[in-house]
């Protein structure tokens, strides 16, 4: 019987080194693989490049590895609640790499899917496009965009079973799902581990083969990003 389980976060981060690629799934703080990040800190490796739809907040998320400068360069689609990002980003010390949120996605997709490049209408004419192949389709203009090459994909699943089966829970599927198999190793935490057979096939979301390692987290935090609040008399 398949059974991808490591034992713990320690074990399922073997082999990843400075200068690396790793893609991190999310949104905002919403379905991070919080006890892989802070693996990565504790780790200390560096000079990393990171693939994310954003670099979660001064003190949490992808915020810790930019406190201890352990990334070299940010690949994302937006950015604007970290103050530490922007401090490094005006001041040199960060690469950064803006891309619009659905090319972002579809990167992540057509590496998944083994696709090289796919053409996109969106970025045509701005910063995004600069020195990137163009092409007409139907009387509009589209970019060539590549495929991202990463070496880890770290995501966040609700249930999992030891064959990588992953269940996502309501708005923790965003680009963790599109981020599986996407990397040379495929690194999902989930907040429950099952045995394989009790998940429904119904419900799973991505099929164990994208996955090559599965642990079960713990001490999830799971900040809300933002809180607005209304007074009772409204």
């Amino acid at each position: 019987m398949i059974n991808k389980v490591v034992k713990n976060v320690s074990e399922a981060l073997q082999g990843v080194e400075s200068g690396m690629t790793l893609m991190l799934g999310g949104f905002g703080l919403c379905g991070i693989p919080e006890n892989a990040i802070a693996e990565l800190v504790r780790l200390k490796v560096n000079n990393l490049t990171c693939i994310s739809n954003n670099a979660g907040v001064d003190d949490f998320g992808l915020g810790l590895l930019l406190q201890e400068k352990q990334i070299k360069k940010m690949i994302s689609s937006y950015v604007g609640e970290n103050d530490e990002f922007e401090r490094q980003m005006l001041s040199g010390e960060l690469e950064v790499e803006l891309t619009p949120q659905g090319t972002l996605a579809e990167k992540c997709r057509a590496a998944q899917a083994g696709f090289p490049a796919f053409y996109t209408p969106a970025g045509y004419g701005t910063e995004v496009a600069k020195g990137k192949e163009t092409r007409d389709f139907n009387g509009k203009m589209h970019v060539l965009e590549k495929a991202f090459e990463a070496d880890f994909s770290f995501v966040k699943a609700w249930k999992g079973d030891a064959a990588g089966n992953l269940i996502f829970k309501g708005t923790s599927r965003n680009f963790n799902p599109n981020m599986c198999g996407a990397a040379t190793i495929t690194v999902a935490e989930v907040e429950e581990l099952v045995p394989v057979g009790e998940l429904d096939p119904n419900e799973i979301h991505i099929p164990g083969i994208f996955v090559q390692r599965i642990f079960q987290g713990e001490h999830y935090e799971k900040r809300i990003e933002q809180r607005t609040v209304r007074s009772r008399e409204a």
